[in-house]
C-alpha cells in the first residue's frame, strides 16, 4: 500500500529508484538548484525498477517545459536580496499532540540555529490536558512556551498575534514539518513583495503510508502548484474572486505582516474553533486580507510536509469540516460584507455543481474518492449553508464568558 516518496535534484545524476517490496508506487518531489518545480507520481509494483532512462523520459514528458522554464530563470534572475527581511514570529499552536510538535521543532530549530535572520519560535498550547507539550518545549531554550486556555485554534492563534514580537508572524500547524528551504522561500517572497500583508506556501505530504494518505493526495491534496502567484484586487475570468478563498493557500502554512493582522482584529474566533466547526478560519482572514486592498503571495518556494489523515473515516470527517468550514466563511460573509453579495452566491452556485458533477463522477468510477467521502463534503456545506456561523457565535459567546 504505501507509496514511496523520494526529492530528485535535477541538476545532478539521476539515480535508478527500486520500488520496496511493501510498496505500491512512487511519489517524486522534482527540485531544480534546491527549488521544487514540479512532483510526479506513479502506482508501481516492486518489480519495476525505475532506470536513470525511465526517470528522465518520464520527466521529460511531464515536466520538459518546466524545467526549461526553471533553467532560463536561474540564468537571467539573481536571487532577491533579503536585506531588510523584517522580524520574525514563527507560531506553533497545538492541542495535546506533544510528537507532533517534537517532529516539528526537529525540523525548524536547524533553520533558527543556522540562519544569519534569528526568529522567534512561539508554542501556544491550546487548552492542554496535561503537561507533556510544556516539558518539551520548555527544555529547549530558544523556544518560548504560552498557554491558552479557550479551546479552539483561533483562540490560539489570536494568543499568538498578542504574544508574538516579530513584524512577521508566521503559522505552521503541529501536523507538518518544514522543507530545508522554508525561510529562504519566505525571505524570497518578502523581497519580492515587500508591499504584501499574507504569504502562503506549497505543502506536500510527509508520507503515504495508507490508503486514506494516497487518495489524498491523488485527489490534489493541498497543492496550489509550483508557480508564484500574487494575488491582488482582481482575478481573471474568476468571478467569484475573492471570496473562493481556498485558491490562496493552506492555513497550515501561512505567514501576515502582525500589524495587519491588529488592524483587521486578528482571526474570527467563531470559526476554526475545534469541534464542531473546525475549519474556516484561514479562508476568512486570507478573504479578509484581500479585501482590505493587500497583496497576498503564494511561493512554493516556502514549502512544509503535512501529514495527512492516516484513516479512512479521519479522512472523510476532513471533506466533512471542509464542506462546512467553506460554506461557514461564506455565511459570515454573506452577513458582513454586502457589497460582496453576488459574487458569494455565485460562489455557492459554482460549489453546488461542481459537488453534483463530483457526485456524478464518483457514482460512475470517475472519481478517485468513493461516494461516502464526495457526500461526505456535500452534507457538510449544506450544514454550513444552513447557519453554522450563527451557531458558533453564540457557543464562542459561552466560552468566553466562562472565561471573562
Amino acid at each position: 500500500m504505501p507509496y514511496m516518496i523520494v526529492s530528485l535534484e535535477l541538476t545532478q545524476t539521476l539515480p535508478t529508484l527500486q520500488i520496496p517490496e511493501d510498496h505500491t508506487g512512487v511519489f517524486l518531489i522534482l527540485r531544480y538548484l534546491e527549488r521544487p518545480i514540479g512532483l510526479l507520481l506513479r502506482s508501481c509494483s516492486p518489480e519495476d525498477s525505475l532506470t536513470p532512462t525511465i526517470l528522465e523520459a518520464w520527466i521529460a514528458q511531464e515536466l520538459g517545459t518546466k524545467l526549461l522554464q526553471e533553467q532560463i530563470r536561474s540564468e537571467i534572475f539573481l536571487t532577491p536580496n533579503a536585506i531588510g527581511f523584517p522580524s520574525l514570529t514563527v507560531a506553533i499552536c497545538t492541542k495535546d499532540r506533544p510528537e507532533n510538535v517534537s517532529r516539528l521543532l526537529r525540523s525548524l530549530l536547524p533553520l533558527q540555529a543556522n540562519s544569519l535572520t534569528q526568529f522567534e519560535i512561539l508554542v501556544v498550547d491550546n487548552a492542554p490536558s496535561d503537561d507533556r507539550t510544556k516539558d518539551i518545549v520548555t527544555a529547549i531554550p530558544s523556544i518560548c512556551y504560552t498557554r491558552e486556555l479557550k479551546a479552539g485554534l483561533n483562540f490560539a492563534r489570536n494568543h499568538a498575534l498578542h504574544a508574538a514580537t516579530g513584524e512577521l508572524l508566521a503559522f505552521l500547524d503541529d501536523d507538518v514539518t518544514v522543507d530545508q528551504q522554508w525561510l529562504n522561500g519566505l525571505k524570497e517572497a518578502w523581497a519580492e513583495n515587500p508591499d504584501a500583508a499574507a504569504f502562503t506556501g506549497l505543502v506536500l505530504p510527509y508520507e503515504l503510508e495508507t490508503e486514506a494518505q494516497i487518495l489524498f493526495e491523488q485527489r490534489g491534496g493541498f497543492r496550489r502548484g509550483f508557480e508564484k502567484i500574487r494575488y491582488g484586487q482582481t482575478l481573471p475570468n474568476n468571478p467569484s474572486y475573492p471570496c473562493g478563498a481556498g485558491i490562496f493557500g493552506a492555513g497550515c502554512n501561512m505567514a501576515f505582516r502582525r500589524s495587519v493582522l491588529l488592524e483587521l482584529g486578528g482571526f474570527d474566533e467563531a470559526l476554526d474553533t475545534g469541534r464542531p466547526l473546525p475549519g474556516g478560519g484561514d479562508l476568512d482572514i486570507f478573504y479578509r486580507v484581500v479585501r482590505a486592498g493587500y497583496p497576498l503571495v503564494y511561493e512554493p518556494q516556502y514549502l512544509v510536509y503535512h501529514q495527512h489523515r492516516r484513516e479512512l473515516h479521519q479522512l472523510q470527517h476532513q471533506y466533512w469540516t471542509w464542506g462546512l468550514g467553506l460554506m461557514a466563511f461564506v455565511g459570515k460573509s454573506f452577513q458582513v460584507d454586502r457589497s460582496q453579495r453576488i459574487k458569494l452566491l455565485h460562489l455557492m452556485a459554482w460549489w453546488l455543481k461542481n459537488q453534483i458533477w463530483q457526485l456524478q463522477q464518483s457514482l460512475t468510477g470517475q472519481h478517485v474518492l468513493p461516494i461516502s467521502m464526495v457526500l461526505a463534503e456535500f452534507w457538510g456545506g449544506m450544514v454550513g449553508v444552513l447557519g453554522e456561523y450563527g451557531r458558533s457565535q453564540k457557543r464562542v459567546a459561552q466560552i468566553r464568558r466562562r472565561f471573562s
